[in-house]
């Protein structure tokens, strides 16, 4: 196993390496650049000054390269819209409320659309299961822009029930400022989760083995949690990495719209003034998280069914 995971982890620096090489010829070769007169009116030896400091007016690839020798070495660099600011302080200021908010959208986003799945498919063609889907699918394609807009509308304008943040950190507000945005952040998550649960329950139901434990007398309790629900671990555990990898980065819509500063909104932001040393690390630590992600999932693999072989042998 520990010669699995050191190949995993040289994957994972071939894939930041990649990526981070990807996204610095993307920055550097789009129109524009973060001191544009239209941006920030400057006279010519000023800006050849400011972009010499910075290094832009090097090749994206010795740029690239510059950073990854600092990288290693914890050196991130600094924001050119945040002066002598370092990028890894400004993202441990934004990211604890991106984690709150994403984490509390999965803790109750997840269970829920797994059990909703399940009662759907135990119930398959009767009215629950078509109350079910018919949720499941509504939270699934309306876009959350819209949702959000009609939610504002209703819940805070006109009912009064919860309040705007005020720019400070979601874990300094009180309830009422984060329950609709973690509520919001979450409902796509049970649509997709419920749908893909009631499949996924309806393919092992399905199997010859179940029949045979339902033939052998068992109760149906025992028979769902003890046999099928066993079986539905592994595609369950494979969807929750991206779900929680999305989580962790932060929903940019709901950040913007409701004033929460975090990990979306900021990397949004970043875009729009070309921030760079912020959009690489952004993306960097979004790689990370989700090729980690991935790393952890196939070690579940393991544990959930021995039979499994990292590596992809059985």
């Amino acid at each position: 196993m520990s010669r699995y995971i050191l190949g995993r982890l040289a994957g994972l620096v071939f894939v930041l390496l990649t990526v981070s090489f990807l996204t610095f010829f993307l920055m550097y070769n789009t129109p524009g650049g973060p001191f544009e007169e239209l941006n920030q009116p400057l006279s010519a030896e000023a800006k050849a000054n400011i972009l010499r400091k910075y290094g832009l007016d090097q090749p994206f690839y010795v740029n690239w390269w510059n950073w990854i020798t600092r990288a290693v070495q914890g050196d991130f660099g600094v924001s050119y819209f945040y002066p002598n600011t370092r990028v890894i302080d400004l993202f441990s200021r934004y990211w604890g409320s991106s984690l709150m908010l994403g984490a509390l959208a999965v803790a109750w986003s997840f269970p829920l659309g797994v059990a909703l799945g399940i009662i759907a498919a135990l119930k398959r063609n009767t009215i629950v299961d078509q109350v079910i889907t018919s949720v499941a699918l509504f939270t699934v394609t309306i876009p959350i822009i819209s949702l959000i807009f009609f939610s504002i509308a209703i819940f805070i304008i006109g009912l009064k029930w919860f309040g705007f943040n005020n720019g400070q950190p979601l874990y300094e507000q009180p309830p009422n400022t984060w329950v609709l945005p973690v509520f919001i952040f979450g409902l796509g998550t049970v649509g997709a989760l419920t749908r893909y649960t009631r499949s996924g329950m309806l393919d092992v139901l399905g199997q010859d083995y179940i029949r045979t434990a339902r033939a052998k007398g068992l109760r149906r309790s025992v028979v769902i949690g003890k046999h099928a629900m066993r079986n539905m671990l592994i595609p369950l555990v494979t969807i929750f990495g991206p779900v929680l990898a999305n989580a962790v980065t932060g929903s940019t819509f709901v950040e913007i719209t409701f004033a929460i500063p975090g990990v979306g909104r900021f990397f949004l932001e970043s875009i729009y003034t070309r921030d760079y040393p912020i959009i690489i690390f952004t993306v960097i630590i979004g790689a990370t998280i989700l090729t980690i992600s991935n790393l952890l999932i196939d070690l579940a693999y393991t544990l959930i069914d021995p039979r499994v072989r990292l590596g992809g042998s059985h």
